[in-house]
């Protein structure tokens, strides 16, 4: 059986194996394919029965172009870089991996938030360039500090990565609301669900934890931060097409909202016309927040054994079904 990753580089840089996959087939590993030439995709993929994919696009073009595919498995949570309702119809499971990165997501996402409040690295370099060495006083600040304890966290999505962000904010004593269309027990013992308004106009911090789909494709926009409180902190380390970039660059530009801290971005890598990259307090961060390595390895344990699921005949985290 022959096997192939097409973008295997951010997943394994080198600081992990590929021994456990490539013990299940011939195993071919390239570290970038293109993401938009489809001819490459074709060539690589070839007669591979099973394909894995971080970003590169397995469009209907391509699987019409590659017949021996059987299983295409996705190096991530999303799946939206696969036409997977096609490739039901062709009889092609795809697979993702499941909730490998609560923790660290989460961990990024309170990380984003503790940088705007005391801009650590910020002072810390200053400190480096000798300007606590010269002061005239024993300590020195830049930024307006800021204390969570007390402060209300609203949290937009709140499943596994969303709840998680909400235990360890009420661990720093921040109230936690919750917006999701689904609801649970779990949920509820962390935080208090409300509606999306109640949570744009009490949330001094919010964070978004949820997918892209087309209802929460921009949910962040002119209208939505118009009903949040003044110096408002936004939070997104989920998908950067749930923010509408210009107006939250405007509304940093005006002071409306007091900060934002992101690790995702509408295109990426980012592009250089980007308008926040030139927005008053904006912190922006390569999307790094999936990638420690313990992260990474659990994505690499379980594309594995979803491999041996499926050669079991029992395919396990189909998203096509």
């Amino acid at each position: 059986m022959k096997i192939v990753v097409l973008d295997g580089y951010t997943e394994n840089p080198g600081d992990l194996s590929w021994e456990g996959i490539s013990s299940l087939g011939e195993l071919t590993v390239y570290d970038r394919t293109s993401l938009t030439d489809e001819a490459e995709i074709i060539s690589r993929i070839g007669e591979a029965e099973v394909v894995y994919t971080n970003k590169t696009p397995i469009t209907k073009n391509v699987i019409d172009s590659c017949p021996g595919m059987k299983l295409i498995s996705v190096l991530a949570t999303g799946y939206n870089v696969v036409d997977y309702t096609y490739a039901r119809e062709k009889g092609i499971p795809v697979t993702n991996v499941p909730a490998y990165g609560t923790d660290s997501v989460s961990q990024f996402a309170i990380a984003l938030l503790l940088e705007v409040c005391h801009h650590i690295g910020h002072h810390g370099e200053a400190v480096k360039e000798g300007r606590w060495e010269n002061n005239p006083d024993w300590c020195f600040w830049d930024y307006p500090l800021i204390e969570l304890s007390g402060k209300t966290m609203g949290i937009i999505g709140f499943g596994r990565i969303g709840q998680r962000t909400g235990v360890l904010a009420k661990a720093l004593g921040m109230e936690v609301l919750a917006y999701d269309t689904v609801q649970n027990d779990t949920g509820r013992g962390i935080a208090q669900y409300v509606a999306l308004d109640t949570l744009l106009k009490e949330s001094h911090v919010i964070a978004l934890h949820c997918p892209l789909f087309p209802d929460t494709e921009g949910i962040i926009n002119k209208d939505t931060i118009g009903r949040m409180k003044d110096n408002v902190i936004i939070l997104n380390n989920s998908r950067g097409p749930l923010i509408v970039e210009q107006d939250l660059a405007d509304a940093l530009n005006s002071g409306k909202v007091l900060a934002a801290a992101l690790d995702v971005v509408s295109t990426e890598p980012i592009r250089g016309d980007n308008p926040l990259l030139k927005a008053k307090n904006c912190i922006i961060t390569p999307h790094i927040s999936w990638a420690p390595k313990e992260s990474r390895q659990r994505i690499m344990d379980c594309a594995e054994e979803n491999l041996k699921a499926w050669l079991g005949g029992k395919p396990v985290n189909v998203v096509n079904k």
